[in-house]
């Protein structure tokens, strides 16, 4: 069971100028699943406080345990996999962030865990953890609609986690199993292994990461206390950045890296704190934050920047509740926003970032 914790790591953000805030300041918006109640929360995001404040309309229903969600870069789309019933749900987003789902539900392979879409919106790709299998589909841009791409799905043993490449040209997969990170050349949505992979990734990796320049990518290894840092060439291989293997907290199972590029959080799954580092551009290595690990609440699955870079958020499954914190641009350091842990109904399991 803990190595399934990392399946549900993913946020979302939307800056859409809407909620409750002033002209001078819009608030943008975060949808959170609650695997447990089949529900999506909405919240309004205070831009200039980080402040979380539920959104008047949610929640908002989704298919049986909704276990990731992604949203559109347009922003006028979210999808959510449904891990019970082997399915994606398609929401369009309306007045205040509200979310109406198109039914019925687009068919996936057995156990769907995570979603990743390239950032041109033009493909959502699905990791089936059962069926040992990755689905393709296209996005139609006007509607939202998925249409599966011809081949899929295509073979994956065990993912858990997925990234797409910065430049849409590449995926990146967690298989935990093997301890290794898979690597496919999307074409027209299509999958194809890359040369050179697998490639080990430590112990049970449960998250990929990848910075904004597409250089670096990161996994996390749930079952212990480190992560394994990649550099990725032009052509997709990767090679272990110098000092490969670093050291987390314990059992760290999400990762995720500021818009900048600048610095890595990890959540530490068993010691219910964040680890900070600044990230060399020419290498990639990893550096700790100064006062770095930073606390959390109990039990922290997921943790993600949101899109301008002021803040972090992170997922506490045990504590049911969503820390917010602020990210200094100069250091990385975290300060906890002052408002309180936003409690929720039940444990919080993915939340989706908009571009």
């Amino acid at each position: 069971m803990v190595k399934r914790v990392g399946l549900f790591v993913v946020l979302a953000w939307m800056a859409a100028g809407i909620g409750c805030g002033s002209s001078s300041h819009p608030n943008h918006l975060a949808y959170v699943t609650l695997t447990s109640v089949n529900q999506i929360v909405g919240f309004n995001v205070d831009n200039v406080s980080g402040a979380l404040t539920q959104i008047s309309t949610s929640p908002f229903k989704t298919g049986p345990s909704p276990v990731s969600i992604v949203l559109h870069p347009s922003n006028k789309f979210v999808y959510v996999a449904n891990a019970a019933e082997n399915d994606i749900s398609v929401f369009t987003v309306g007045t205040g962030g509200a979310l109406s789902e198109a039914l019925p539900r687009v068919k996936t392979g057995i156990s769907p865990v995570a979603l990743a879409i390239d950032s041109n919106g033009s493909f959502l790709f699905a990791a089936n953890s059962v069926s040992n299998t990755i689905s393709a589909y296209g996005i139609n841009g006007t509607s939202g609609a998925l249409q599966e791409v011809a081949g899929s799905p295509f073979a994956a043993p065990n993912p858990l986690a997925l990234a797409v490449a910065p430049s849409g040209k590449f995926l990146y997969a967690a298989d935990a199993n093997d301890s290794a990170l898979l690597g496919f050349s999307i074409n027209a949505g299509a999958l194809t292994p890359m040369p050179g992979f697998p490639v080990g990734a430590g112990p049970n990796p449960s998250s990929v990461a990848i910075d904004p320049s597409g250089h670096f990518l990161y996994t996390t290894n749930i079952a212990g206390t480190t992560f394994v840092g990649f550099a990725i060439a032009a052509a997709g291989s990767v090679t272990y950045v110098p000092g490969t293997i670093f050291g987390a907290g314990t059992n760290p199972s999400a990762a995720t890296l500021d818009p900048s590029g600048k610095f890595l959080y990890v959540a530490n799954l068993g010691s219910n704190n964040v680890s900070a580092y600044t990230i060399n551009s020419a290498n990639g290595v990893p550096a700790a934050v100064k006062g770095s690990p930073f606390a959390a609440g109990t039990g922290p699955s997921f943790v993600v920047a949101d899109t301008t870079g002021k803040f972090l958020f992170v997922g506490n499954q045990s504590a049911k509740t969503i820390s917010g914190f602020s990210i200094d641009p100069s250091s990385g350091v975290l300060t906890g926003i002052k408002q309180a842990p936003v409690s929720v109904l039940t444990a919080a399991t993915s939340m989706a970032i908009a571009k």
